[in-house]
Formats: structure tokens, C-alpha cells, sequence
């Protein structure tokens, strides 16, 4: 399933500075009966942003109208536990397109870069200079430039570079998932497929 290519993203930020943010509190074991990626950004953060009468809790981030935007800034150690990919689709479904933290959970930064949400890790000094910019200005714009491999607070300038594979880098600016990329290679594949011994 191909989804939005992914080049230059400006946007304004959610903060959730909270850490050890695991795959069971992005969405919750109830809701992972549905096989395919709509619907999660419904229970994105189930439990937290709702009351157990499905009312909104008025003091979680999602459902304070200050913040908004594509990205998420989360705490350190951010997607542990569980190795479920719906926590990925749930984050894109509900329509963030990148999130940052100092430190990712490896399974679900590669579940991440497979639906299209580029994970960017960034020091701990830049994570808190991103959540005091927010705390100061709602409004504050970052910029993720994936060619470049750069994230930038563009309120003061400052900017860190992140790291990410050859290979999916290139997939996510050309909007590939993993058979996508197959399919654009076929004649590649085919050719190769032809010339071999026999």
C-alpha cells in the first residue's frame, strides 16, 4: 500500500513529554482486531484521552486545541513493549507524519518507515530545546527535511541532523511501501531473472 511521499514537512507540533511510551498506551490490545490501516487514529492514545464514558479528558494533549500539527515530539524511549504495528497506523491514520523523540524502540521505528511516519531521532538537548519552544510558543514551527536528513526549529534556527537507511529514505520520498519498491524494480528484476545460468 503506497501512501504520501515524504520530503519536506513544515509544521507546527504536538508535545507529549512523557517516556517509556509503549505500543499497548498508542493502541490499546481491545482495538487491534481490524486487518487493515484505517480506523486507529480513532484510539490513538485510547486510554488517556478518554474517560471511561468515552468522554474527552480535557487535560490530555490530543484534545487541547493549543497544540496541533503533523508532527509528535514524545519522551525518551518512545514505541517500547509490544511489537504490534498498528501502533504505527494508528499514529498515521490519526495524522501525524513524523515523530520525534531522543530514543526510539527499534521494531516500531521500522514498523514507522514501512506506513509512511518518518521517526526522527534527535539528541536529548534537542528534544528539550523542541518542548521549551513549544511550552513558549504553540505556534512554533519545525521543519524535517528528509533529503537532507535535517530537523529544524525555525524559531531560533537551530538544527540537528538524524539518521535513517539508504534504502528507506528512498521509499519514503518516492511514497513506497516495501512492494512498491519491488514493483518499480520489476524489469530490474526480470532482466536479472533471464540472464541467470542455468
Amino acid at each position: 500500500m503506497a501512501y504520501d511521499k515524504f520530503t519536506i514537512l513544515k509544521s507546527t507540533a504536538v508535545p507529549l513529554a512523557i517516556e517509556n511510551v509503549d505500543t499497548d498506551q498508542l493502541i490499546p490490545a481491545r482495538f487491534l482486531k481490524a486487518t487493515e490501516r484505517v480506523g486507529f487514529g480513532d484510539n490513538l492514545f485510547r486510554d488517556w484521552r478518554y474517560n471511561p464514558d468515552n468522554t474527552p479528558k480535557k487535560d490530555f494533549v490530543l484534545n487541547d486545541p493549543t497544540y496541533s500539527g503533523k508532527i509528535l515530539i514524545g519522551g525518551k524511549n518512545f514505541g517500547s513493549g509490544s511489537s504490534r504495528e498498528h501502533a504505527a497506523w494508528a499514529i498515521y491514520d490519526y495524522g501525524f507524519r513524523c515523530v520525534v523523540s531522543s530514543f526510539f524502540a527499534d521494531i516500531f521505528r521500522n514498523n514507522c518507515l514501512n506506513i509512511g511516519v518518518l521517526p526522527v531521532q534527535v539528541s536529548a538537548v534537542f528534544a528539550e530545546k523542541i518542548f521549551h519552544a513549544i511550552a513558549s510558543d504553540p505556534k512554533a514551527e519545525l521543519e524535517v527535511n528528509l533529503a537532507n536528513q535535517s530537523i529544524t526549529l525555525l524559531s531560533t534556527g537551530e538544527q540537528e541532523k538524524f539518521e535513517i537507511s539508504s534504502y528507506k529514505k528512498d521509499n519514503m520520498i518516492n511514497g513506497f511501501d516495501d512492494i512498491d519498491y519491488l514493483q518499480n524494480i520489476k524489469s530490474e528484476i526480470k532482466e536479472f531473472a533471464e540472464n541467470l545460468p542455468l
